[in-house]
């Protein structure tokens, strides 16, 4: 069986994507998920400092790789990902 075949669940909607990213934030910064808005700037709002991203950008490539092979979020592309927002968008459009 082609290992692209092995993806049992769907593909992520924005609304599960924003979660998935509230959620793993959280875990990393030792917040509430619900203290996480969409409009939050990693720095100024929430004080996550570039291994926070990092450590972030890790959990979603972990996470995501098990829903669509390959996965990745390019390192180029983090200093373009300051908000939730951003984040969101970009892992849109990649499982896009």
């Amino acid at each position: 069986m082609p290992a692209e075949t092995h993806v049992e669940q769907g593909p992520l909607g924005r609304d599960e994507v924003l979660t998935l990213v509230r959620e793993r934030l959280a875990d990393i910064l030792e917040i509430d998920p619900d203290d996480i808005n969409e409009g939050d700037a990693f720095a100024d709002d929430l004080d996550a400092d570039s291994l926070a991203l990092i450590e972030l950008v890790e959990a979603l490539e972990e996470e995501l790789g098990e829903r669509s092979v390959g996965f990745r979020i390019d390192d180029e592309d983090l200093e373009d990902l300051r908000t939730v927002r951003d984040a969101v968008d970009y892992v849109v459009a990649k499982l896009g």
